[in-house]
């Protein structure tokens, strides 16, 4: 049982549902999901997802049996923790990481980092416990990330992307989130707060993680973008979105709040101080 107590050129972008990746620059990226390719670690951070986390781990193991997982359980209180538990003594490749506290979606992020650097893996996958985020789909992710792009988005909003189970005004509320971003930003990226993601632990070891302020929602949208300034290569790959079946939406009003304004500070310094943009 693993405990953690502490804090832890330019663009080319591309949408894949299958085959090769073509750039605007004209090169094209080779699709080839080799697990030979490199290591990948998949990290699951959770806060009550009992219901849920069991059905998403049979199935990542299902989908993608090459990768690793690494549950980063924030002290659940409906036990959570006790079947992460259970499911590492069934599997050697499922490992859990114990946080004294419900410590936040970016610093979960930023622990399970550390270990896959620090387990010489090439891959860090981001993904939801809830089961939002298709497990079956990985592997088309991984894929691209193989094929040369340093991060890899699960995109909704391109062509091919869908969310199934949101209401209009959830969809709207979502859209319109992304599109501030994107325009504060300047942003290339058309869905640059996905959750569901693949970055080359190469591209993470050049980010200064120390640095990263975001806890929530924005987490997704500060890396994404650090990693964009820096000239990374980007694939967007369209999934499907799933509205959870079961357990509560950890959004909240605080977090979409952090979200706007890290979002309008970072786009009124890249207009007016650059100087001050965040270092990460």
């Amino acid at each position: 049982m693993l405990q953690d107590r502490r804090r832890p050129g330019r663009l080319t972008r591309r949408s894949h549902r299958g085959g090769d990746l073509a750039a605007r620059d004209g090169s094209v990226l080779r699709v080839q999901d080799d697990p030979q390719q490199g290591r990948a670690l998949v990290i699951l951070p959770t806060y009550d997802e009992r219901k849920t986390l069991a059905e998403v781990v049979e199935r990542l193991r299902r989908s993608a049996p090459g990768a690793d997982v690494l549950i980063v359980d924030d002290a659940s209180p409906d036990g959570t923790g006790e079947v992460a538990e259970e499911l590492a003594a069934a599997d050697p490749r499922v490992s859990v990481l114990h946080r004294p506290a419900k410590l936040g979606l970016g610093t979960a992020y930023l622990a399970g980092f550390e270990r896959a650097i620090a387990g010489d893996y090439r891959w860090a996958v981001e993904m939801d416990a809830d089961g939002s985020h298709l497990p079956e789909e990985l592997p088309r992710l991984l894929a691209a990330a193989r094929a040369g792009a340093g991060l890899v988005l699960g995109a909704r909003w391109v062509p091919g992307g869908r969310i199934v189970g949101w209401p209009w005004h959830r969809r709207a509320i979502s859209r319109a989130g992304t599109g501030v971003a994107r325009l504060a930003l300047r942003s290339g990226l058309r869905d640059i707060t996905s959750g569901f993601r693949v970055l080359d632990t190469r591209w993470i070891a050049r980010l200064d993680l120390e640095q990263i302020v975001a806890e929530g929602y924005g987490f997704q949208i500060e890396t994404a973008w650090a990693l964009e300034r820096r000239g990374a290569r980007i694939a967007e790959v369209p999934i499907t979105f799933v509205e959870r079946r079961a357990g509560r939406s950890k959004m909240s009003v605080g977090i979409v709040v952090e979200a706007l304004r890290l979002v309008l500070l970072w786009g009124w310094r890249l207009r007016f101080a650059p100087g001050r943009l965040p270092d990460a």
